[in-house]
């Protein structure tokens, strides 16, 4: 025995009983669902990170092995020869440092030639019509957007705790509702057969008492396994294999009654316009960027490097090269239409936002409304089961007393239990309301830590 009960310690240790305070922090530090896409803001920041890289240039290392049997190439020789080869034979063109000797006899030369050409280079862009200043903006405005995202996921995902917490503490009071009426199901079954010993009433009387009795029972059953299921539901959203167990519903109700006040605060608040507003900032700021076809760009290039005919470092065969670069499109097919698109796109995101806009105060004003009725009608329920409670002891005394049957007695008891189920029911629909409204307000729903 001693054996078990030592066994059953670290089982007692890992069970527990929770808040929804504390249910909202697992589900922060634990769900991996929430950390996904928490990832999506580090990605972001890449982007970000890399947009910055542009204002640096491009430094990188070059080798590259060719190998010819054409006589017209002839490779390794130094750059003072092939500018003077270029002078020289003026109609063929010279392109750069890597560029090919051009030799006019022999033209059927008969060995293959091979070069190692060596070098390391550094791009830099000077000015790029602003393209590099607004595609950083873009991408910072991106991080922001992920940012509000996020967080608007991270509401919408303690909404869905709060439910499954609430569900779990209705699944709970349902079973002591039905283990309240099970003593009163079975008080009338014993009530029945002290009666029916006594000559009062008939056998019936029992077997419709015994009856209720066992439905309760069946009853009973199936809100014990639908506590253990949201509890499962539970336990999955938190990450949190010890919970057995919820304390009291958890009713978020917001301080502020005056429509216009919480239309105003969702305007501010709620993390999904503000996502929206950085994509308008977004698409405003690429049509800037786009806007650099209108303007010339200027880069320079910096080489270092040597041709030879094997792979050795030799100061003969080096070179290097400074030059800069301004090119300027007149014609550049497909620019203007993309702009256009752009300026297109902008005006389509400005349209959704207003249209947002309009649409958060209507879902504010729904979920108050919604609120209100559910408030409202818990007060209603609660008259209701004290009403069912009172007539219930009613008809008992009068069945003792002969007065109804055993069916107005069992209708009646009926009749409480429903009521039981009508007023937790609704607590859940308040509880759940309240929170919907917090979250079309844009409040963050928080944990004891958070």
């Amino acid at each position: 025995m001693k054996r078990i009960m030592i066994g059953l310690i670290p089982v007692f240790m890992l069970a527990s009983s929770v808040s929804f305070e504390e249910a909202l922090n697992d589900v922060y530090t634990n769900n991996n669902g929430l950390k996904a896409k928490k990832l999506n803001i580090e990605m972001s920041k890449q982007d970000f990170s890399k947009a910055k890289m542009f204002d640096f240039g491009r430094l990188y290392f070059e080798e590259t092995f060719s190998r010819t049997n054409n006589a017209l190439y002839v490779f390794g020789d130094k750059l003072s020869q092939r500018e003077a080869t270029f002078m020289d034979f003026g109609a063929n063109q010279f392109t750069g440092p890597a560029a090919l000797k051009v030799v006019p006899e022999n033209l059927n030369y008969p060995h293959l030639r091979d070069n190692y050409s060596t070098k390391i280079a550094y791009d830099l862009p000077i000015f790029t019509g602003f393209k590099i200043k607004y595609a950083k903006k873009i991408a910072k405005l991106q991080v922001k957007a992920q940012q509000f995202k996020y967080q608007r996921d991270k509401n919408k995902l303690a909404v869905e705790v709060l439910k499954a917490y609430n569900g779990a503490v209705a699944a709970k009071y349902f079973i002591e509702a039905l283990k309240s009426a099970k003593k009163t199901t079975t008080s009338f079954v014993k009530m029945t057969n002290n009666m029916y010993k006594q000559g009062i009433i008939v056998k019936s009387d029992v077997l419709n008492a015994e009856e209720r009795d066992s439905e309760i029972d069946a009853k009973l059953i199936e809100a014990q396994n639908r506590y253990k299921l949201a509890l499962a539901y539970l336990r999955f959203l938190t990450g949190n294999s010890g919970i057995d167990d919820v304390k009291g519903f958890k009713v978020i109700v917001s301080p502020e009654s005056d429509l216009k006040t919480l239309q105003e605060v969702a305007l501010k608040n709620r993390n999904d316009i503000k996502y929206m507003k950085s994509n308008v900032d977004t698409m405003q700021n690429k049509v800037k960027m786009d806007k650099n076809i209108y303007y010339p760009t200027i880069g320079t290039h910096l080489e270092y490097g040597q041709n030879s005919k094997n792979p050795e470092l030799n100061r003969n065969k080096d070179y290097y090269l400074l030059s800069a670069r301004l090119t300027y499109n007149f014609i550049n097919p497909g620019d203007k239409e993309e702009l256009q698109k752009s300026k297109i796109q902008a005006a389509q995101t400005a349209l959704y936002y207003k249209h947002m806009q309009n649409g958060i105060k209507m879902e504010v004003e729904q979920k108050l409304l919604n609120l209100q009725a559910k408030t409202a009608l818990i007060k209603t329920k609660v008259k209701n089961r004290d009403l069912a409670e009172n007539v219930l002891h009613q008809y008992k005394s009068m069945y003792k007393n002969g007065i109804i049957n055993i069916s107005r007695l069992l209708m009646k008891q009926s009749q409480k239990q429903k009521s039981d189920a009508q007023l937790i029911k609704a607590k859940y629909d308040q509880a759940l309301a309240a929170a919907k409204l917090e979250l079309a307000i844009g409040k963050r729903i928080k944990g004891e830590s958070k």
